[in-house]
């Protein structure tokens, strides 16, 4: 099956804009691609804008081990006030006079959240409290008590900070693990700080090996529709054996390969001898075995 001008099957990297939910771009994409089987690596709120990595077709079987990658953002916090999200949307719940605080003593703060955290999720986030959402229980009234997480923070860097009394805005450079909460990041910036904080603007800038420079909007898109092959997503994201022809025979219906030593114990993408990606194996003792198959 072919959408506009190229293959279906593929991964594609949507800069996504302001005001639109990660749903909202699947349904988009599943038009542009004519195909409903369309999935996304990782949830961005709508206020959010930046890199939503998504997979078309037979790529879906690849996102989730793209998703659980580290992602980069860029982001706005305002300091000296509290939200009922920890982001702009909520109404604000505290103020305190920010303005006083020193440029060298914000940059301390955000230092020693880098490296493994526990990091409270927001109550308006999708993990779920017994099968239902926290933000729908939040939004219903109900009052959410969430656990710690761990995360790692790879990255905290403030970059730049702008006085609007009695607010702080500071732009911040973000890496961390997925499952990571930027909002709550911001959160805990201003609890440290002893004035609170929130979310006011945030950019992902990269979700694994995939960034903006390989980012396309919507409407580009739709002028020529551009998935990236299964096989160039494999190399940018993983290791990769190549395989002879008998091997690439097995693989294609999963089998296990019992004479190779993968390069890494896995996910290792597997070429067969055209440079198609059949599939993403592991090693698991003296055999390959397969994690993920993109044939059929």
């Amino acid at each position: 099956m072919h959408g506009k001008d190229g293959p279906t099957t593929g991964i594609v990297v949507v800069d996504k804009p302001s005001g639109w939910t990660s749903h909202d771009v699947v349904a988009r994409i599943r038009r542009l691609a004519r195909i409903k089987r369309v999935g996304h690596a990782g949830t961005l709120d709508p206020m959010a804008t930046g890199v939503l990595v998504l997979g078309v077709g037979r790529a879906t079987r690849m996102l989730g081990h793209i998703a659980g990658t580290t992602k980069s953002y860029d982001t706005t916090i305002r300091l000296g006030a509290t939200t009922t999200t920890d982001d702009a949307i909520g109404e604000t719940s505290a103020t305190t006079d920010a303005s006083g605080l020193d440029p060298s003593e914000i940059a301390r703060a955000a230092a020693t959240f880098v490296g493994d955290i526990e990091q409270v999720p927001s109550t308006v986030s999708a993990v779920k409290v017994d099968g239902r959402r926290a933000y729908a229980r939040a939004r219903a009234g109900e009052t959410v008590e969430l656990t710690a997480r761990s995360v790692r923070i790879e990255e905290f860097t403030i970059r730049d900070r702008r006085v609007e009394a009695p607010y702080v805005d500071v732009d911040a450079s973000v890496s961390c693990s997925s499952g990571t909460y930027v909002r709550a990041l911001a959160r805990d910036l201003g609890a440290a700080l002893g004035v609170g904080g929130h979310l006011t603007a945030l950019r992902r800038t990269r979700v694994g090996a995939f960034t903006l420079a390989d980012a396309a909007t919507l409407d580009q898109l739709a002028r020529r529709w551009r998935p990236m092959s299964l096989a160039e997503a494999a190399r940018r994201s993983f290791p990769t054996h190549q395989l002879s022809k008998a091997q690439a025979t097995l693989v294609k219906h999963g089998g296990v390969l019992t004479d190779v030593s993968l390069p890494e114990p896995g996910p290792v993408g597997l070429i067969d001898p055209a440079g198609e990606l059949l599939a993403l194996y592991e090693q698991r003792g003296g055999d390959a075995r397969a994690v993920a198959v993109f044939v059929g």
